[in-house]
């Protein structure tokens, strides 16, 4: 038996629901009805005595078994269900129910609205429950308008101090609250970035923010070196820019979605990556606990948001929790290359890459020794020379797909 749903986005205002017919048949023709805490205060006046009311709440599991005990359920979410809504969720967790949705405006639509603002231009970006990834991306692509669904960590100030911290400081910002509730609604418009944290604001509510004017930071294939802060001034501790670039090129990061900087020192290969492809999930590592503060120095200055970092012995470090990595690249491995190597290999997914930099006959033997030990395949060196600088060999293997 199929469990049938009907989803109804709303505002938060009751008289969405006593002035539409419709919806009101609904509710007096069913008995089981789910939605969150503020929909069952909304509703709660207009439901039958004997209706059956299911919270949704963490964990979802319980509220899912909850509903395989049910012939039809009516469900209640704010606004358009099918956007980062909970009609979503019923589609992805019970892939054989019938489910029929009546939308709503969603806030970011009916911000718009009050607003007088045109959105086919922007790019909504829901933070609700997940993490900065895809607001630092818009924020690095540099986007004219980006609608923002907040919660309790991604508030409007929070926000707002992440774009001063990683200087995207040609934004505005437009605030709404409670959207839909002619008692509470409130439309904050045109705030200064500086501006937010002073201002008292209340949940729930969206974020949109538009540019200001066109972005002209050079943000330049192969980042200058003199941009980054060096460890303890020392110019041969970073990738130089040249070979930054070919070390992209080598690791085809515009195919992947995980990657792995170890060894990363300065962060300049991270950040380069960062910047250039936006869409990355970065991990770096590194031994040295002074590095920390390079990388949050560095990232900040040159605008490079969400690289996760840890520090530590990276042959000490659990792993194994993380996204297998499509390209890795060892940028320092303190004597121990080939336990590096070992390592990467056991976790790098199917066809995934692995590049190293030697500046040295015996660094490049051992990297050879160590990819045939671990079972990859390499690829042809590549040979550079900058500057006054040793020569280095762009060292590539890849994991075969079985």
């Amino acid at each position: 038996m199929r469990t049938q749903f009907i989803v109804i986005g709303m505002p938060d205002n009751q008289c969405y629901i006593s002035k539409n017919k419709e919806i009101l048949d609904i509710i007096n023709s069913n008995t089981h009805f789910s939605g969150g805490k503020r929909h069952y205060e909304l509703l709660r006046p207009f439901l039958p005595v004997d209706a059956v009311w299911i919270d949704i709440k963490v964990p979802l599991a319980d509220v899912f078994d909850e509903y395989e005990y049910h012939r039809k359920i009516v469900v209640f979410a704010s606004g358009d269900p099918l956007f980062s809504g909970f009609a979503s969720t019923i589609l992805k967790r019970m892939p054989e129910a019938e489910v029929t949705i009546m939308p709503s405006f969603n806030s970011l639509q009916m911000l718009s609205h009050e607003l007088k603002m045109s959105y086919e231009d922007m790019l909504m970006v829901p933070l609700t429950g997940r993490p900065w990834h895809e607001l630092d991306r818009a924020l690095i692509e540099n986007r004219m308008k980006i609608g923002i669904l907040t919660d309790h960590v991604h508030t409007p100030a929070a926000i707002a101090m992440r774009l001063l911290k990683y200087g995207f400081t040609q934004y505005k910002m437009y605030i709404g609250e409670h959207l839909g509730n002619p008692e509470k609604q409130r439309v904050s418009r045109s705030l200064a970035l500086s501006e937010v944290e002073e201002h008292s604001i209340e949940s729930p509510n969206c974020v949109i923010l538009q540019r200001m004017y066109n972005d002209t930071t050079y943000r330049p294939l192969g980042i200058p070196d003199k941009m980054f802060e060096l460890l303890d001034g020392r110019e041969r501790m970073i990738t130089k820019a040249p070979v930054r670039v070919l070390d992209m090129s080598a690791l085809m990061l515009p195919m992947c979605n995980h990657f792995w900087d170890i060894g990363f020192c300065t962060g300049s290969i991270s950040i380069e990556a960062k910047r250039q492809y936006p869409h990355l999930h970065i991990h770096a590592f590194e031994i040295r606990k002074e590095c920390w503060r390079l990388m949050e120095e560095n990232s900040c200055r040159l605008g490079a948001p969400g690289i996760d970092v840890h520090i530590g012995d990276f042959m000490e470090e659990e792993v194994s929790d993380l996204p297998a990595p499509d390209a890795v690249f060892i940028g320092g491995h303190g004597g121990k290359l080939k336990e590096i190597v070992a390592k990467v290999a056991r976790y790098l997914a199917p066809d995934g890459l692995l590049v190293f930099n030697s500046v040295s006959e015996e660094s490049e033997r051992l990297f050879i020794d160590a990819v045939q030990e671990a079972g990859l395949k390499l690829d042809d060196p590549l040979h550079i020379t900058v500057g006054d600088y040793n020569p280095i060999v762009i060292l590539k293997a890849f994991k075969e797909a079985k």
